[in-house]
């Protein structure tokens, strides 16, 4: 495994769509284990491949919760209900925290390494990971669903609390 650099807000590949999956192989598991890596490393909680440089519709998340590390290839949301309003950050924008209004409950379909479909269910934080990172796939990042950016004290503040 390898921790890969991830991609800033900027540069352009973060604005791309990502193709789906198609070969679940080496590659892909390589792949998986090593944006899994690059995540805990950099302490997220969510990372898409596309961050990673790859435009493959491919995510990781990770809330430390029951549900563990969850590998998702060819995310799709197939339900959503509720709301929540909180803060959100991302490893691609280091630095910055904005408030986003996002479901609060999601049922998310995709395949895992292996190629078999599989049903995830998500509230609160799993559920706003899973709509954050999918929405990397289609090259949107969280600022365009933001309500409104944190000034630099009121950022600073958030991390001291």
């Amino acid at each position: 495994m390898a921790v890969l650099d991830i991609l800033q807000f900027g540069d352009d590949i973060l604005r791309e769509k990502s193709t789906e999956v198609a070969d679940f192989n080496e590659e892909l598991w390589e792949l998986l284990d090593d944006m899994a890596e690059t995540m805990y490393e950099a302490g997220g909680v969510g990372l898409a491949a596309p961050q990673v440089g790859v435009l493959k519709r491919v995510v990781v998340i990770d809330t430390d919760d029951d549900h563990g590390l969850l590998e998702l290839i060819n995310p799709v949301i197939i339900e959503k209900s509720g709301s929540q309003t909180g803060y959100e950050s991302c490893l691609s924008l280091p630095g910055k925290t904005g408030i986003c209004t996002r479901p609060n409950f999601v049922r998310v379909k995709a395949l895992d390494r292996n190629g078999v479909e599989r049903i995830y269910e998500g509230k609160e934080l799993l559920a706003r990971c899973f709509c954050h990172e999918i929405d990397h796939l289609d090259g949107i990042l969280y600022p365009d669903r933001a309500e409104r950016m944190l000034t630099p004290e009121e950022y600073k503040d958030y991390m001291e609390s």
